[in-house]
């Protein structure tokens, strides 16, 4: 039989399983169990949240990285391309690597059906397994409780922010949600929760299960001027850590203070000037991701960010305003149609003075009308694309050098804009050779 190329694996997992979605953890235990996938790594720690999963996974590799040690990532979902899920010390697992997975767990499924992010998660674990890593961070795909990366018992569990999104599957009610995100927790092992008003049936489950438990704002903070920030947090033993005029950073310095309470837990070497570089070379694409490029001569700024929910608008427009252009802020905007339209513009509608709106290329887009009919009823000036690119195009057309053109909505919409770049990269390439 000839061997398939990634592009038809995933093709293949894609109508693997009747659903897209398939909530519980019976089938791929059944499957885990048969490959002998139990602790992918020594170290397993699992990042569950409404936000902030993915930069709060980059901080937590870079300190565990800084230190020597060799570290698996799982993140989801990706932006360009299926690799970036899966990276050992920084690099993406190659088409080669998760091919070989793959099939790995399709051997081990026998007749189970799994959905694509099952297949894809079991890919992963395997992969961790054959690389003899020291530590993986695994991000949940969704909720906690019965999401796929919940197989693994993990040795420390941390949320990041509850807030409602996903409704159909958590629940309407940020208690609810939390029920589903404290599902990651195990008996007696240490669980930190970033969110500074965790509703209680995370606090209840902690202590159902005699979780050692670290609360923000309590057990550790975070302080942030305009030039630097402080942190502190309690080691294993209870004793009080502080670290003092850390340099500003462009992800979330409140996702950085979590890993560094979770490093700080694992009893690793703690070197102040290590922690600080790991710190500020984490980089997550398309999270407060700050860019330039030209356009008709002029370099322009951007900023890209795959916020999509009102707790993600809400906590980007307060780092917007800590931040203002010289001259306007032009928005690129699409949104999915499952999500709180009105509840993401009402957030962001003070900071922009011009917005662009387009589609998605997905099925589950929400309508240009619906975009430009909510922003329109806040008394916003607003402009419709055919495309994310007619869009991008569009307000480069209007900026200057002095302002700043923020595109968000969703990780469809960063996607569509990081291939645009790449195009316009290619382009001046070509374009300066020929010259």
């Amino acid at each position: 039989m000839t061997q398939r190329t990634l592009g038809e694996w995933l093709a293949y997992l894609e109508q693997l399983h009747p659903s897209a979605i398939d909530m519980g953890l019976e089938r791929s235990q059944q499957v885990a169990s048969r490959m002998g996938l139990g602790q992918p790594a020594p170290r397993v720690i699992t990042v569950t949240g409404t936000n902030g999963k993915g930069s709060t996974c980059a901080f937590v590799a870079s300190l565990l990285r800084a230190q020597g040690l060799s570290v698996g990532v799982y993140n989801s979902p990706h932006l360009l391309r299926y690799n970036e899920r899966v990276q050992v010390n920084g690099v993406e697992a190659t088409d080669a690597e998760l091919c070989q997975a793959f099939a790995a767990v399709e051997a081990g499924r026998g007749d189970t059906s799994l959905t694509y992010f099952e297949m894809g998660t079991l890919a992963a674990f395997w992969l961790f397994q054959q690389a003899g890593l020291d530590a993986v961070v695994l991000e949940v795909g969704l909720g906690g409780r019965l999401d796929t990366v919940n197989v693994v018992d993990a040795d420390m569990a941390l949320v990041t922010s509850i807030g409602v999104d996903h409704a159909d599957y958590l629940g309407n009610t940020r208690e609810s949600v939390a029920y589903e995100k404290a599902g990651i927790f195990r008996q007696g092992a240490p669980a930190l929760c970033g969110d500074l008003n965790p509703p209680q049936p995370l606090l209840d489950k902690a202590r159902e299960l005699a979780c050692p438990f670290f609360l923000r704002g309590r057990d550790f903070d975070l302080g942030v001027t305009d030039t630097n920030w402080q942190w502190r947090g309690l080691d294993a033993q209870g004793r009080m850590v502080e670290l003092r005029d850390l340099p500003l950073l462009d992800l979330p310095m409140e996702n950085a203070a979590l890993a560094l309470q979770a490093y700080l837990l694992l009893g690793l070497p703690w070197d102040e000037a290590q922690i600080i570089d790991a710190l500020k070379s984490t980089r997550v694409v398309g999270r407060l991701d700050r860019r330039q490029y030209t356009w008709q001569g002029k370099r322009l700024n951007l900023l890209l960010d795959v916020g999509h929910n009102p707790h993600a608008a809400e906590y980007l427009a307060r780092r917007l305003a800590s931040r203002p252009p010289v001259g306007k802020r032009l928005a690129v905007f699409g949104l999915l149609a499952d999500k709180d339209l009105d509840g993401v513009v009402g957030e962001l509608s003070a900071s922009v003075q011009h917005w662009a709106v387009a589609p998605l290329d997905s099925p589950r887009a929400r309508p240009v009308a619906d975009l430009q009919a909510a922003l329109q009823a806040l008394g916003a000036s607003v402009t419709s694309y055919d495309s994310v690119a007619a869009a991008l195009e569009g307000q480069s057309a209007l900026a200057t050098s002095d302002d700043e053109i923020l595109l968000f909505g969703s990780f469809y919409c960063v996607a569509e804009a990081l291939e645009w770049l790449d195009r316009r990269s290619t382009e001046e390439a070509a374009n300066g050779i020929a010259g």
